[in-house]
């Protein structure tokens, strides 16, 4: 009986973070705050090497910002937020200029916002809108087609914070 008590709550507690070693190459992702994931004193240091290995999605969309339609690739900011055992109840993401937003963390989807490295199965650079920009699927979803939603679409991104 204690055997299944215990089955029951390693299988609906949290999920565990993923362990993360030192990045190899350049840093382009801190993430700091509330996460159980550490590789430095602080946080959590990430190369685009490390952001490739979690898992990869993609999905079509245009954008306010690009002409046509674009494939994006990366990382849904939901398994992202699992991968480093985020907790809280604000995602707040800053880009390389100091733009910074918050995302309430109740309202992460399913089909919620991509933490995209690729566009067209290029690698986003600083040049255009990267390393990291984050993407939600605008032709998708009519509720993403808003004010608020665009001011979150935030580019060169380089931070992430978790907090209450």
């Amino acid at each position: 009986m204690i055997a299944g008590i215990a089955l029951g709550v390693t299988f609906w507690g949290p999920a565990p973070a993923e362990t993360f070693n030192p990045p190899k190459g350049p840093i382009v992702l801190t993430v700091q705050g509330q996460i159980a994931a550490h590789n430095a004193q602080d946080g959590l240091a990430l190369d685009a090497d490390q952001l490739a290995a979690l898992p990869q999605h993609s999905f079509s969309t245009s954008t306010v910002w690009t002409e046509g339609t674009s494939v994006f690739s990366g990382v849904l900011l939901k398994d992202f937020i699992a991968a480093v055992g985020a907790h809280g109840t604000v995602v707040t993401l800053t880009a390389l200029n100091d733009y910074q937003i918050n995302i309430p963390m109740a309202e992460m989807a399913d089909d919620g916002p991509l933490l995209a490295l690729e566009q067209d199965g290029k690698p986003l650079t600083a040049r255009t809108k990267g390393p990291i920009w984050l993407i939600y699927p605008f032709d998708d979803n009519p509720a993403y087609r808003t004010e608020e939603t665009y001011s979150r679409a935030i580019w060169q991104l380089d931070k992430i914070s978790f907090s209450d």
